[in-house]
């Protein structure tokens, strides 16, 4: 059977790879053809768009880049026609993904979305067009099932979070070696840095997350560079000599780290199921933070606070995100009992996210979907 997926950053680009897998695994003829990334690419797709062509975040730089965005559009419809998938799997993504499926449920096509848009955070109107649009949805957050099929009446498989299999597939490497390997102090305990995966929200939050170095000289800050963005981005914050950099090893970073700076997004839900203390860090430019925060009903903005329903991790937003604050959080959670409290928390986080498979159940059901 032949399959068109589409996911539009990294996180989605590495759930799709190990969606990729899992059909492959499942169909032995899957032609797998997708938008998203080297992860994708690597399971076996045929990769049509690159994610770093698309990742435009906020509500400014979107209409900023409305041109190209409508360019994608465009090109996308004209490649699924042209291809004829027996279904289009959409992964998060929404902006674009929502789009995409109005023009191809009206012109026959079968719709799944893995990854549910987060319209239980805003915009919940859009629940309209899913329901229009959509033919089956498979939600990995344990709270989503009810908000669909108790508030909406429209039925979803909750799968599980695939970031447990993801983790649970990686090899935790020897500490020792790992600092060797990427020239870190081989004494200091390490605060790991993630910054995001954007050229915008890197170059925000970075500057801000170092600007405590030096009150904690005893560790070593380590920045995590994300796969979309070259060496040579992160050189201008790299000239302390107590910050150290990894490239495309954020998980083989958490899995050392003491404590980390985290920008709000996947990343936070990453952290803690590597059990690392964390402070959540988020600032957008000033027009999208003021529309956003105009349409955002939730009391969290962090997917381990959304998900516990209670501040597990502090969560340091707009304003509120500088150097002081910063400084104090980061005290607190290199120590008890601030510390032990998070990482008992992390442990009932586990327990909510459901058990291992999210991809295999997810291929599993939409082979059946393909097959009905």
């Amino acid at each position: 059977m032949k399959y068109y997926i589409i996911a539009g950053e990294a996180s989605g680009d590495l759930h799709g790879s190990n969606l990729i897998k899992a059909l492959k695994a499942q169909d032995n003829y899957a032609e797998v053809r997708c938008w998203g990334g080297d992860l994708m690419q690597s399971a076996g797709g045929t990769l049509v768009k690159h994610y770093k062509e698309m990742a435009f975040m906020g509500f400014l730089e979107v209409v900023q880049n409305l041109g190209a965005i409508k360019k994608n559009i465009a090109f996308c419809k004209a490649d699924i026609a042209q291809c004829s998938p027996d279904v289009i799997i959409f992964i998060d993504f929404s902006g674009f993904n929502l789009r995409i499926a109005k023009w191809a449920k009206r012109h026959g096509f079968l719709t799944n979305y893995y990854i549910s848009p987060q319209i239980w955070a805003s915009r919940e109107s859009r629940i309209n067009d899913i329901k229009r649009d959509i033919d089956a949805m498979y939600v990995i957050l344990p709270f989503e099932k009810q908000f669909y099929e108790g508030k909406h009446s429209f039925p979803v498989h909750f799968v599980g979070h695939p970031l447990i299999d993801a983790i649970s597939q990686k090899t935790r490497p020897d500490p020792e070696q790992f600092r060797s390997e990427n020239h870190l102090d081989p004494e200091k305990p390490i605060i790991a840095l993630l910054p995001g995966s954007r050229k915008q929200e890197v170059e925000k939050m970075l500057s801000l997350m170092l600007s405590v170095v030096d009150d904690f000289s005893e560790y070593e800050f380590v920045i995590a560079g994300a796969p979309s963005l070259e060496r040579d981005f992160f050189t201008p914050f790299l000239d302390n000599p107590n910050v150290g950099f990894v490239a495309n090893k954020t998980y083989d970073l958490l899995s050392v780290a003491d404590a980390a700076l985290v920008t709000s997004g996947t990343a936070t839900l990453e952290t803690a199921l590597y059990k690392v203390p964390q402070v959540v860090c988020y600032r957008a430019n000033w027009i999208s933070y003021q529309i956003a925060k105009r349409i955002i009903t939730l009391d969290y903005i962090s997917l381990v606070n959304l998900i516990m329903e209670k501040e597990v991790v502090k969560e340091l937003i707009q304003t509120e995100l500088n150097t002081q604050n910063i400084k104090v959080e980061l005290k607190k959670i290199l120590g008890d009992p601030y510390r032990k409290k998070q990482v008992e928390a992390y442990e009932e986080l586990s327990e909510k996210l459901g058990g291992p498979g999210a991809s295999t159940k997810t291929a599993s059901l939409i082979i059946e979907n393909i097959k009905h």
